[in-house]
């Protein structure tokens, strides 16, 4: 049945078995969430009955608001406690160097970003025009966060070799407007720990913020540390960490999406409110940026934490852990592909060294045998790269992994490099951002392979162009068809400068999101 066919307001209503069958057949359309071969976007623990106790928690808290703490007390205790055991692990609470320690639940690591941000730039009222100092490596909520706040943006760059920032060229590029200085533990590209202690002793000598983004693997960093795993200090046990995220929905293997703010003290925090009274109605108060929060992933996080426990967390960083080493061996064995850097985390990165060896050509051809990897374009002195996040879920599956690279290797050899066509690259090296038109960008990615507008599963948030079905169908909705194979557009988009990729994407985006009546 088509969209068209399917409204989702219809005359009459729909049976509740049909509106969940119908449900379930677009669900079908996506990647699996879980098996250990999607190395994107999801993270699965692999624990038998964890989504059938997280979707109950869910249910039973789906309706309940957020908005009003008073009037619903369940999600308080619930917050709190997740805020308590978030602290605990990240270096504050009772007996530590941040025993004030505050923090707040947010949708998401993009929010808590957005809100450090935020607090930072409110809590330096006399800097009328603020600025953010980010290493190139930091994750592109923060530029969403300066964009949305009106901060400017300062960002030094990282090593080629070691994928970290010189906390020399932090120190240099600190100005009196910085409200903020921001480092990663772990970056999301690469998966290594920023200098975070030199940084934030720099930010503390000069009177500035730092906030440290644990978002991506912030939570499995204190376990692989118990693992044996040499994991430098990056948390509030620094002194000179005002602030620090983790993601519950990442390594916590809670549902979307719940994510901690920490801050290292009330008073560090207080900036980070909203509250208005000067209307009629009731007096808003909101300590993030949503008014209404569903009680459903607060009650969901808290549901996992408290079924894992610490001996769980630190049993599935063990399993991870094994997973990234035998990941890593398996890219080591192959000739002409070298790990961009030693996994020091939960991630595995690697680059081509042959210029027969296609990086694109060869995630399609691993996602033509069933494993979801992550193009990353060139930037600056990087060159273009294939990220793994790598998850519990993950460790059954690396003995099949190895072999299927081999394989992937040996089929992108034999196709050889993209060859664009001449006045595509001329074209892509000329044309400014503003020279784009919905209708050049529609018959541009025409021309690519695309079957037009409503298209679905296709643009990646943090790589490139996803590739189609594994099992040989094009993805779409709606009747639009995104090509099989996405090596050609990614080249494209390797090619051309960031602004214009940023423009390309969210035309193609547009494209994408029309609406079926």
């Amino acid at each position: 049945m088509t969209d068209e066919k399917r409204p989702a307001l219809p005359a009459e209503g729909v049976p509740a078995d049909r509106v969940l069958a119908e449900l379930r057949a677009l669900r079908g359309a996506d990647r699996a969430t879980h098996g250990g071969r999607l190395f994107a976007y999801v993270y699965d623990p692999a624990v038998p009955g964890l989504d059938e106790l997280t979707a109950a928690a869910h249910a039973a808290s789906a309706h309940v608001n957020g908005l009003d703490p008073t009037a619903f007390p369940s999600l308080l205790t619930m917050e709190n406690a997740l805020v308590g055991a978030a602290a605990r692990l990240l270096g504050g609470g009772p007996g530590t160097a941040a025993p004030e320690v505050v923090g707040n639940l947010t949708s998401g690591g993009t929010e808590s970003l957005i809100l450090a941000v935020k607090a930072a730039r409110d809590g330096n009222p006399q800097i009328t025009e603020p600025r953010l100092l980010v290493p190139v490596s930091a994750h592109a909520a923060f530029a969403k966060a300066a964009h949305y706040l009106r901060v400017a943006l300062d960002t030094v760059p990282v090593s080629p070799r070691t994928l970290r920032p010189d906390p020399a060229d932090v120190a240099a590029a600190i100005r009196p407007e910085t409200v903020l200085v921001a480092c990663s533990a772990p970056s999301y590209a690469h998966g290594v720990i920023d200098p975070v202690e030199q940084i934030a002793a720099l930010a503390a000598e000069r009177g500035v913020r730092c906030h440290v983004d644990a978002c991506f693997g912030g939570w499995t960093l204190p376990y692989l540390r118990r693992l044996g795993a040499p994991v430098p200090p990056f948390d509030l046990s620094l002194p000179g960490v005002t602030s620090i995220s983790v993601d519950l929905h990442k390594y916590a293997y809670a549902p979307k999406g719940v994510s901690v703010l920490l801050h290292r003290d009330a008073t560090l925090r207080a900036p980070q409110y909203f509250a208005f009274a000067d209307w009629p109605g009731y007096t808003m108060i909101n300590p993030v940026i949503a008014s209404t929060r569903s009680g459903g992933p607060i009650a969901a996080a808290y549901a996992t934490l408290r079924h894992l426990g610490d001996a769980g967390y630190l049993s599935l960083a063990r399993q991870t852990r094994q997973a990234v080493a035998g990941l890593a061996e398996a890219v080591r064995r192959v000739d002409g592909l070298r790990l961009l850097a030693e996994p020091e985390s939960t991630v595995v990165c690697f680059t081509s060294t042959d210029p027969t060896l296609d990086l694109f050509t060869l995630v399609d051809e691993l996602t033509v045998r069933g494993w979801h990897t992550q193009p990353q374009f060139r930037y600056g002195d990087l060159p273009a790269s294939v990220h793994l996040t790598v998850t519990a879920s993950v460790a059954p599956t690396v003995p099949a992994f190895g072999p299927d690279l081999t394989a992937a290797v040996a089929a992108t050899r034999a196709a050889g490099p993209v060859r664009l066509p001449a006045e595509l690259l001329t074209l892509t090296g000329t044309l400014t951002p503003d020279a784009l038109t919905p209708d050049l960008v529609a018959t541009l990615v025409t021309g690519l392979g695309f079957g037009g507008p409503g298209a679905g599963g296709a643009v990646g948030s943090a790589g490139g162009v996803g590739p189609g079905d594994p099992d040989g169908g094009d993805r779409g909705a709606g009747g639009a068809v995104v090509p099989e194979r996405m090596a050609a557009v990614n080249t494209l988009l390797d090619a051309a400068p960031p602004a214009l990729r940023e423009r390309l994407l969210v035309e193609f985006v547009s494209l994408l999101q029309r609406p079926t009546y």
